[in-house]
């Protein structure tokens, strides 16, 4: 990444910027999952921060590697700033991913505003900082001061007061923000009481000495992570070290929400205004951020699948995450305390809808959705095993194809003391198997070995529509044709998604069952779980069936035996 110090705001320094800040959140990200107090104790504010300028460093290069193609010369200053806050958008994990996300979106709504010089100054970023702070603050449901919201403000307060360059404006607004970050402790009692500063403040704080440092070629003198000045509980300040705790702008409430849901949408401004108001009747941390009909939804609910139907009547909600949080934890009691300690053992699981993730979640798992062509790497799968917050994690891939990758995350997992157990689950059905089974109060290994077992006792198929002409272990399949694999290979090509469905269900139980799992994703027809169920009730004696929504899962129906 060229370090090129810029007198002006191009599509170079945009991508300078990202790439600065990305190195920067990569450096101090484990020290911001360290130690989290406010208000859920889920140890993965720097993860989310770096995952979320990952994903806006993908998108600025993208749009750097397209127009060299195309001209052999760097894009407009727009296209770089409309990329930024596209890849943040679509990349923002958590509350604080999803603030930075808004915070990156106001600073390109004015970067990109009336094209490649309008706003390329010192004046230019005071606007944007200003934008940014004003938008971030709009986006959130119950602004808290002493969060991230407060860090913003300051920044742009500071940046407001200041004449000069980009680099003068830059050095005024990584003061103004160092400032207001050592004063956090001050507004928020329990950051007081802990004695530690806002973690997505001091990930801004980051990501504001990576824009100085962008302009002037000099890293701030507390560009790094080591120590800040702090206030005592007396307000005197301080040098001493300090720990970091998780950001959340919205104060904790008693009995607090035990899921954290996190979704995409696609949605006009009107319905996304109603959406608003009906997620805040449901919950609490609720962060709505995007515009020109995409969004980014972040919400701490109770119940998920409420907030999922609320994403639908909206729009098109995709990328759905719901993550449950730990038993006794700080937001579900409601108690202001010191970071909660680990879990004993978690669950953390693949799904391919969010229909199962809401099923997995509700079970206590802690999932990590896979999207249709967007397999989940590593990192992916390790922030989940963290997130988990426990001693002892087993680990489900339900997908043959993840087996390598899951087991790179178990590997870096173990490295960072968390005893990770993985179970080769090939399909989501075999994974319900496991899971069903799961006792975390007998001993790990134990455990383990019962969920396995269970896992290994489940056959899977499932039904899909063939993408293209192509050679299968049941003959020659064309485009359109709907194909039924069993245990990973095509046993059955058909034209009628439920004859096929019937025909693969025969197969797997002539070998015997008791158990039949059918999980429908949204493009399958209606009627195909009644026709199956009505054929296992007739044609197998003391076989039962049970019936999933499984969403957007890429499938049309995922089977499992027993």
């Amino acid at each position: 990444m060229p370090q090129v110090p810029q007198t002006f705001f191009d599509a170079l320094a945009v991508r300078t910027w990202c790439g600065l800040a990305l190195r920067a959140l990569g450096r101090a990200r484990e020290e911001i999952d360290a130690i989290n107090v406010y208000p859920v104790a889920d140890g993965d504010t720097g993860t989310n921060l770096y995952l979320t300028m990952e994903s806006t460093v993908t998108a600025v290069e993208a749009v750097f590697a397209g127009h060299g193609t195309l001209t052999g010369q760097k894009p407009p200053l727009a296209d770089a700033a409309r990329a930024m806050a596209h890849g943040a958008l679509i990349g923002a994990r958590g509350n604080s991913g999803t603030i930075l996300a808004q915070l990156l979106r106001g600073m390109a709504q004015v970067l990109a505003a009336d094209g490649e010089t309008a706003h390329t100054d010192g004046e230019g970023l005071r606007l944007a900082l200003r934008h940014a702070a004003d938008s971030a603050r709009q986006a959130v449901a119950h602004p808290v001061e002493g969060t991230v919201l407060s860090v913003a403000s300051a920044a742009a307060d500071a940046a407001d007061d200041t004449e000069g360059d980009c680099g003068t404006v830059a050095r005024a607004a990584y003061d103004g923000a160092c400032a207001a970050l050592a004063a956090t402790p001050g507004q928020l009692a329990v950051l007081e009481r802990a004695g530690v500063v806002d973690a997505g403040g001091r990930g801004l704080v980051a990501v504001l000495a990576a824009l100085v440092e962008t302009f002037t070629r000099e890293a701030p003198v507390f560009g790094g992570y080591a120590r800040v000045e702090a206030v005592s509980a007396s307000g005197a300040p301080g040098v001493d070290d300090v720990l970091l705790c998780e950001d959340d702008p919205t104060a904790p409430q008693e009995g607090g929400p035990a899921y954290e849901v996190i979704y995409l949408l696609e949605a006009e401004d009107t319905a996304v205004t109603r959406l608003r108001d009906r997620l805040d009747a449901l919950g609490d941390s609720l962060v709505v951020v995007g515009g020109d009909g995409l969004w980014n939804v972040h919400v701490h609910v109770d119940d998920a699948g409420a907030a999922v139907e609320a994403g639908v009547e909206a729009g098109r909600p995709y990328r759905i995450r719901i993550t449950h949080f730990g038993l006794g934890d700080v937001h579900t009691t409601g108690a202001e305390r010191p970071p909660r300690e680990r879990a004993q053992r978690a669950v953390v699981a693949v799904v391919p809808g969010e229909g199962l993730a809401g099923l997995y979640g509700e079970a206590g798992a802690t999932t990590v959705l896979a999207r249709p062509g967007e397999p989940p790497a590593s990192g992916e799968l390790v922030a989940a095993v963290r997130r988990a917050h426990a001693r002892e994690v087993v680990l489900l891939p339900n997908d043959a194809d993840l087996r390598h990758t899951a087991a790179a995350a178990a590997e870096q997992a173990r490295a960072e003391g968390i005893r990770v157990a993985l179970i080769p689950t090939r399909s989501a059905v075999q994974g319900i198997a496991a899971l069903a089974v799961h006792e975390p109060e007998r001993r790990f290994d134990e455990d383990v070995v019962s969920m396995t077992s269970a896992a290994g006792a489940t056959r899977y198929a499932e039904v899909a529509v063939a993408e293209r002409q192509s050679w299968t272990m049941a003959g020659i399949c064309q485009a359109g044709d709907v194909l039924g694999l069993v245990d990973g290979d095509v046993a059955v090509i058909g034209a009628d998604v439920t004859a096929t469905a019937r025909a693969v269900l025969d197969r797997m139980l002539a070998a015997g069952g008791e158990l039949v799992t059918l999980v429908l994703g949204d493009e399958a027809p209606e009627s195909v779980a009644d026709v199956l169920e009505v054929h296992v009730r007739e044609s197998y004696l003391a076989v039962d069936t049970v019936v999933y929504r499984g969403g957007r899962q890429g499938a049309l129906l995922l089977i499992g035996v027993e």
